[in-house]
């Protein structure tokens, strides 16, 4: 009878520790969660900090807590996370206690392995008591946005075919600076007229600042990726390495471009990403860095799948209303002969037409 009566005893502790401890275990959980950077480049180290806290008088004995994450993105191995990595996600769960009225703060180191637009919307915790008899979950909804850039490259790695375009475009640009067309600040230098300086900017900086002006005939260009790697292919990208390579060269190019005080844009015959803007699918030559900062989103929401055949972008290209003249430069792994007649198109317009070398190692990867 004793030990029926123990049982019984045992049974309701059981019980009453569910009932305290696991049946209401998230009812005052919180968490969240947020990036060191809301943009970096590929090959960047960064951080993601979560932040959870138990508001309860109680304790939680167990809580796990999973989120499913991009695989682009690297994590440093802990000993309370396992990591489960996909080709394209990872599912990571952690497993721990927290203490009654307590916030804990947990980093992550990250290293950014490829480029993308990466949305983390959702994070799972499941509590528990300490036998399991209830065992509550809580899906929380985080509206996260990380956009990672493709590698910029140094100067001296470009192809010589990138370097050479690119100094044509400078060589063309005249001394005669335009007075209606601003293109950002810089310091004053001696000889500067009184009727520059921009008072805003230097109110900012806490130095003389003045207007820098366009040149007259400041050429405009615009980069056209063809992510077909032959032209066999028509669907997905079956040499992602290629493309990845020619990404990367296109963002180091209009980098430099902008930063020079030349007009860039963008666009390319892929899908974007889902997360991306519409308007990312084409970007007007325009100044500043904004607008390369909107030129290097355009090129992370790049898929490698393609939307339309290079020969139509051309010709969507030639068929667009441009009062002015444009240096396109095509970065396209293979010249057919329907791209030849596309070129033709753009130079009937009056455009200048150059292509760029992808270098030998991309050749080389794609043989």
């Amino acid at each position: 009878m004793a030990v029926l009566w123990l049982f019984l005893a045992c049974g309701a502790v059981m019980v009453l520790q569910g009932l305290i401890l696991g049946r209401n275990a998230l009812g005052k959980l919180t968490y969240d969660r947020h990036f060191s950077t809301e943009t970096c480049y590929a090959g960047d180290r960064i951080e993601m900090v979560e932040v959870i806290e138990n508001k309860r008088r109680v304790p939680i004995p167990w809580l796990r807590l999973e989120a499913m994450l991009p695989a682009s993105l690297g994590f440093k191995r802990s000993k309370e996370t396992w990591i489960s990595e996909g080709q394209i996600y990872q599912n990571h769960t952690s497993l721990f206690s927290l203490p009654a009225r307590t916030r804990i703060t947990r980093t992550h180191q990250i290293q950014c392995r490829g480029r993308g637009i990466f949305r983390m919307d959702t994070a799972t915790m499941t509590g528990s008591d300490l036998f399991a008899m209830y065992t509550p979950s809580l899906k929380v909804k985080l509206d996260k946005r990380l956009v990672v850039y493709p590698f910029l490259r140094r100067d001296e790695e470009l192809p010589s075919s990138w370097k050479t375009w690119q100094g044509e475009l400078a060589v063309r640009r005249w001394i005669v600076e335009d007075p209606f067309l601003f293109t950002g600040v810089r310091s004053y230098a001696p000889g500067d007229a009184m009727n520059r300086i921009h008072w805003k900017a230097s109110a900012r900086s806490g130095e003389l600042q003045v207007h820098q002006h366009g040149y007259t005939a400041d050429p405009k260009a615009m980069i056209l990726l063809n992510i077909e790697v032959s032209e066999q292919m028509w669907n997905v990208v079956t040499k992602p390495q290629i493309i990845e390579d020619a990404l990367s060269y296109a963002a180091t190019c209009a980098a430099a471009l902008i930063r020079q005080g030349m007009a860039a844009g963008f666009a390319s015959n892929a899908y974007l990403s889902p997360e991306a803007d519409a308007r990312l699918a084409r970007l007007d030559p325009d100044y500043g860095i904004p607008h390369l900062e909107e030129l290097l989103e355009a090129m992370a929401a790049v898929e490698l799948k393609v939307y339309r055949p290079f020969y139509e972008q051309l010709k969507l290209e030639a068929e667009t209303d441009q009062a002015e003249t444009i240096d396109y430069l095509l970065v396209t792994p293979h010249r057919s002969a329907s791209i030849l007649e596309g070129v033709r198109l753009l130079e009937q317009k009056g455009h200048r037409v150059s292509f760029a070398d992808l270098g030998e190692d991309v050749r080389e990867a794609g043989a």
